[in-house]
């Protein structure tokens, strides 16, 4: 009885094994590529704040997002992001602007007290994903205000990236569109950097003080004409 039981405790262990290692499956953590960007040197350069930075809400999680051919999103089995997809995308952007600008002026919103910018980047990110079987997108959009509150600048991006298929070459191509984004709007912050400084508003002339009524009494007035008289009598009979 024994040794009828031994094979089936064995195939059982087994059967146990490969559900562990079904179910404890090492699962991958990816970041974004940043690049290589110069690293800025000027102290006094362009100050541009960056930020807000929208991301759309379905990136709004660790899970990795794999888009399918009939466009629907499925959660990758075997990687996820090894943090906050919209801090690295903020970081990116602000390595690659900052190095492209050549300006250690460039900060993410909100700004500390005192910072004024030359241009503040207003961007939302409506897309940015991938599939096994489906090039890397982005779709963004920016506005550029200067420090007159002035809109200078209006764009809606699309790109797009192939990749190799797998998990990693997906994450890759995914970072090379947003240094690809950067690239283009530091173009775009460029020919902002030498804006005229912004003129003083002229002073209004104070009124002129109305004299009060003592003082209007002592001004002199004209005389008035009074009856003159004689020493010449009258005499009645």
């Amino acid at each position: 009885m024994t040794a009828l039981r031994l094979p089936f405790i064995l195939m059982l262990a087994g059967v146990l094994g490969l559900a562990g290692c079904s179910v404890h499956q090492p699962v991958s953590l990816y970041q974004l590529d940043s690049g290589s960007p110069a690293q800025p040197a000027q102290s006094a350069g362009m100050a541009v704040l960056l930020g807000p930075v929208t991301v759309a809400d379905y990136l709004q999680r660790e899970t990795l997002l794999q888009r399918q051919p009939d466009g629907s999103l499925q959660a990758s089995a075997d990687g996820r992001w090894a943090g906050s997809l919209s801090s690295d995308i903020d970081q990116l952007l602000l390595r690659q602007v900052a190095g492209r600008l050549d300006s250690q002026r460039v900060v993410l919103a909100p700004a500390t007290v005192g910072f004024t910018p030359d241009v503040q980047v207003l961007l939302t990110i409506t897309r940015l994903d991938s599939g096994e079987a489906q090039p890397a997108i982005l779709d963004a959009q920016w506005r550029l205000i200067d420090r007159r509150g002035q809109v200078r600048d209006n764009r809606i991006i699309h790109l797009q990236e192939q990749h190799a298929g797998g998990t990693a070459a997906q994450v890759q191509a995914q970072g090379v569109l947003l240094q690809r984004l950067a690239e283009q709007l530091s173009t775009a912050l460029k020919p902002l950097a030498n804006q005229p400084p912004i003129a003083e508003a002229p002073k209004k002339q104070a009124a002129k003080p109305v004299a009060p009524a003592a003082e209007q009494d002592k001004q002199p007035k004209i005389p008035m004409a009074s009856p003159i008289r004689t020493d010449m009598e009258v005499f009645r009979f």
